[in-house]
């Protein structure tokens, strides 16, 4: 060790200075699987999870089963196969693990949850819950499988904390193909707002607290997600469609109206311009209007549409639902609804950099698998680059935690 730290000494102090970054790098991956290590039964397959990781972390281009066992130094994929096929681990406990993780490093009193899905292109009719759909990612209908995501966006950074696979009824009705891809019996269809909800649940039994939950148009016009968040007294602001109907009051009389209807009715004086966050060209700026639906039963809470206009194309409207305490600043809900697009890039990032979308399983379990280490690797990426932006935020931004080597989690399966 001496002549380790005397032959540091002697680098240049640029060299030192990578020298560290690599080194704490190491101590942040040992840690991050330190959490995950009790989860893997044999001493194989755990260190065949942190082999896993590092190659979902390297430069590889496409981060399959051969190109993530050569970059492990392996003659051939069985051990990294076996991994997301065969061995004993939980992958349900390894996600509680990483959104312990998440909340460890860059937790934030004012995060906001997203939901939202992606499609990952496939070939063949095989892989579970693969078929022609549409995909938001390619933009049209593909052949594809729709992944549910749950993301966390925090100021110090923006990752995922859960995963669900969406089984098409086609593939839930059919009891061979089931079989064949290992679908659990007890798996039946829901839909992509009930998948959602089911991932909110456990977040929140969990003990992850955020003021706000958002997502787009699938999730907003969605009575039965947006009724179990008021259960929840739990803030949203969710996208809806322009025909989405809704109640509003006018005097005694209580009325029916689309989103655009009540738009409509907007004055020049109700709008304002805001900033709904950076984007790659700076701040996103738009014209924004507040108006009141009908309320719940607590005086306390409020609902309202928010309706969003393009500065240079004032035809172009957005709408919001939001459920809120009576009270919230325009600009706070604003913030929210701008967090949405923290997943879009979520998934770009998580998809060119730690192959996401490069696995080549077929069955149920390998696809929860390889998704479930591919956010470990992605949550790592954004808690390291956190810790490296930590120094330029220390006078008045939220704390970065250090990476500290931990024992393993000991969270149990909700």
């Amino acid at each position: 060790m001496v002549q380790r730290i005397a032959a540091a000494e002697e680098l240049q102090p640029q060299d030192q200075r990578e020298l560290a970054e690599v080194v704490a790098w190491a101590a942040g991956l040992e840690e991050m699987h330190a959490r995950i290590a009790e989860r893997f039964t044999r001493p194989e397959s755990r260190q065949r999870a942190l082999a896993y990781l590092k190659g979902l972390l390297s430069p590889v281009e496409r981060k399959n089963g051969w190109q993530l066992a050569e970059q492990a130094g392996d003659a051939t994929p069985d051990g990294m196969q076996r991994l997301v096929a065969t061995y004993q681990w939980d992958a349900e406990l390894v996600r509680d693990d990483l959104q312990t993780y998440v909340l460890a490093h860059v937790g934030d009193p004012q995060a906001v949850l997203v939901v939202d899905e992606t499609g990952f292109l496939k070939k063949g009719t095989k892989s579970v819950g693969v078929q022609r759909q549409y995909s938001g990612t390619a933009g049209r209908i593909e052949n594809c499988q729709i992944g549910v995501f749950l993301a966390y966006a925090s100021s110090s950074g923006r990752t995922f904390l859960d995963r669900a696979l969406y089984l098409p009824k086609t593939w839930a009705a059919d009891a061979d193909r089931r079989r064949e891809a290992g679908v659990p019996e007890e798996v039946t269809f829901a839909t992509k707002p009930a998948l959602a909800q089911r991932m909110l649940a456990r977040a929140l039994a969990a003990g992850v607290r955020a003021p706000w939950v958002t997502g787009d148009e699938v999730y907003g016009s969605d009575p039965g997600l947006r009724g179990w968040l008021e259960e929840q007294w739990q803030s949203y602001v969710l996208a809806v469609r322009s025909n989405e109907r809704m109640w509003i009051s006018t005097g005694a009389r209580l009325r029916q109206l689309t989103a655009a209807q009540v738009a409509a009715r907007l004055r020049d004086r109700d709008w304002q311009r805001l900033s709904a966050g950076d984007g790659a060209k700076g701040p996103r700026i738009y014209d924004w209007a507040l108006t009141p639906l009908v309320g719940p039963v607590n005086p306390a809470w409020g609902r309202w549409l928010l309706v969003r206009r393009r500065v240079s194309e004032p035809t172009e409207v957005a709408y919001y639902v939001v459920f809120a305490p009576v009270g919230t600043p325009l600009a706070e809900i604003v913030r929210a609804a701008g967090s949405r697009w923290a997943i879009e890039e979520s998934f770009e990032t998580a998809k060119g950099e730690v192959g996401l979308d490069h696995y080549e399983v077929r069955s149920w379990t390998g696809w929860y698998r390889h998704i479930t280490l591919a956010l470990l690797a992605h949550a790592f990426l954004t808690v390291t680059r956190a810790y490296a932006a930590a120094p330029a935020r220390e006078k008045g931004g939220p704390r970065i935690r250090r990476h500290r080597p931990t024992r393993p989690s000991c969270h149990t399966r909700n």
